[in-house]
């Protein structure tokens, strides 16, 4: 496994991106805005050939990526974490996480992200050490222009969880 800074068209990762957040209008508004990385897959283990995401992942090929921002006050964000299907539950999310807290740490206060209050995700970060910091009301019906459903769920308010570096 290797992580690499992304350079060049981030948006040929878009099949990738949009498991994370659903709106490629959404996803424009960040996508340029920080520094993105892409978890390859080194080892030869063909898991994600037969995934039908878009985001296929085989040997070499990208299973995971993370975007992070900038967004002020010592504060850095992580905007799109995604791994694809055929590569969930087997750390690469956490792993991408862990690689974002080494490259940044010292030079910001406190790592957050943003999302939505589901059984999927808000465990997820809790499980990486991440503790709820705040919200914003209504924040998907506000700019989503469709329903935001997760695990069952009807997403409205985004959760805020941060952690320090």
């Amino acid at each position: 496994m290797r992580i690499e800074r992304v350079e060049g068209d981030r948006r040929r990762y878009m099949d990738l991106l949009l498991l994370a957040d659903e709106d490629e209008r959404m996803v424009a508004k960040y996508l340029t805005r920080g520094d993105m990385f892409v978890l390859h897959n080194d080892n030869g283990d063909t898991a994600g050939a037969a995934d039908d995401s878009g985001a296929t992942a085989t040997a070499g090929r990208v299973c995971a990526e993370c975007v992070v921002t900038d967004e002020g006050d010592g504060v850095l964000e992580i905007k799109n974490l995604a791994v694809a299907p055929a590569w969930q539950r087997r750390g690469y999310g956490r792993m991408m996480i862990r690689f974002v807290e080494e490259r940044y740490r010292g030079r910001y206060r406190m790592l957050q992200v943003g999302t939505g209050d589901s059984p999927l995700t808000a465990p997820f970060y809790k499980r990486c050490g991440f503790t709820e910091h705040h919200r914003v009301k209504d924040f998907f019906p506000d700019n989503y222009d469709h329903p935001i459903v997760e695990c069952g769920v009807l997403l409205t308010d985004m959760v805020y969880f941060a952690k320090p570096l």
